[in-house]
C-alpha cells in the first residue's frame, strides 16, 4: 500500500500537532502539581517602620496603618514571632544596629524576610501613597506580606 505525497503530508502534520499538544499537556501537569507541593522557605518576617524622633503626620499614619495590618491580619504569626512590627527611631543610637542592617536615611517602611537562602531586605514606596487611606493601606500590606512568606519576592 503506497500512501501519496498529499497524504503523508497530512500524517506528518497530525503526528506533529500530536505531539505539540501531548507536550503542552505534560508541561501543564506538572506546573499545578509543582505549585500545589512546594512549601516557602520564609522563617521570618521583619516589618519595621523608620521614623525620626518628631515625624510628621504622613510618616507617623502610614506607620500605625502598618500596625494596625500586622496586628489585624497576622495575629498568630506575631504571637509565634514569625512576624515581628516594630516602630523605630532611626535617630536613637539605641537603634544604630538595626538602622545599618536597613540601610536606613529617613523615613521608610522596611521589610526583612529571612528564608534559607539568608536575609531579604526591602524599602517599600507604594505605603507612602495610600497613608491616607488606611483600608487600602492595610489591604495592600497583607497581600504584600502573605506573598513574601510564600517566597514571592515580586510586587
Amino acid at each position: 500500500m503506497s500512501l501519496s505525497i498529499k497524504n503523508q503530508g497530512l500524517i506528518l502534520k497530525t503526528v506533529i500537532a500530536a505531539t505539540i499538544i501531548l507536550i503542552t499537556a505534560c508541561g501543564i501537569c506538572y506546573a499545578e502539581e509543582s505549585n500545589g507541593t512546594e512549601s516557602s522557605t520564609v522563617e521570618k518576617i521583619e516589618v519595621y517602620h523608620f521614623h525620626p524622633t518628631n515625624g510628621c503626620y504622613t510618616c507617623t499614619n502610614m506607620g500605625n496603618n502598618a500596625e494596625d495590618a500586622v496586628k489585624t491580619y497576622f495575629p498568630d504569626e506575631l504571637e509565634s514571632k514569625k512576624i515581628v512590627f516594630g516602630h523605630i527611631n532611626f535617630q536613637d543610637p539605641a537603634n544604630a544596629e538595626l538602622v545599618k542592617q536597613y540601610e536606613v536615611t529617613g523615613s521608610s517602611l522596611m521589610i526583612g524576610v529571612y528564608d534559607k537562602d539568608g536575609f531579604h531586605k526591602e524599602e517599600n514606596i507604594k505605603v507612602w501613597y495610600l497613608a491616607g487611606k488606611k483600608d487600602e493601606s492595610m489591604t495592600y500590606l497583607k497581600e504584600l506580606i502573605e506573598k513574601r512568606f510564600a517566597g514571592d519576592f515580586s510586587e
